[in-house]
């Protein structure tokens, strides 16, 4: 079931059809944490999981996606906003979508992992694990490079 959120003239919809791959796949090939990634691996991704796309208008505007069992676990991931609409509380909105949405509800546990937007996270709780050494990782940073 699709879920959508309004606010000054944006929406959040979780409908896969309203998303533009385009767009999604242009920021995500040049982000940090996702240089070079091929569109069938954005597709799939998004396939895979609950995408949020923001929209202004009818022009996707930014985007984020839960990877999740849909029971006990969630993983936010891929989170942006195009640059000419930040600075409007438009990313902390995104979030409040994402971690409202009614079928993530009563998780044990959301995690992410993120460069530089702590401050962004930690105004709903998320904090550093208290035993990161109970953490482990297998991570392929330059994966689409490779291919």
């Amino acid at each position: 079931m699709n879920h959508e959120w309004h606010h000054d003239g944006y929406t959040v919809s979780t409908d896969p059809q309203r998303l533009d791959l385009q767009t999604i796949h242009g920021f995500l090939s040049k982000a940090y944490w996702s240089i070079g990634i091929p569109m069938e691996i954005v597709r799939r991704s998004i396939e895979n999981s609950i995408p949020f796309g923001m929209y202004h208008g009818d022009r996707l505007i930014g985007f984020g996606r839960v990877i999740t069992d849909r029971a006990t676990f969630g993983y936010i991931g891929d989170v942006f906003v195009l640059e000419e609409h930040r600075g409007h509380g438009l990313s902390k909105w995104l979030v409040e979508c994402m971690l409202a949405h009614p079928e993530l509800q009563g998780f044990r546990r959301w995690i992410l992992l993120t460069r530089d937007a702590q401050g962004l996270y930690k105004r709903f709780g998320f904090t550093t694990p208290p035993n990161p050494e109970r953490y482990m990782e297998l991570w392929k940073p330059d994966i689409y490079q490779r291919r």
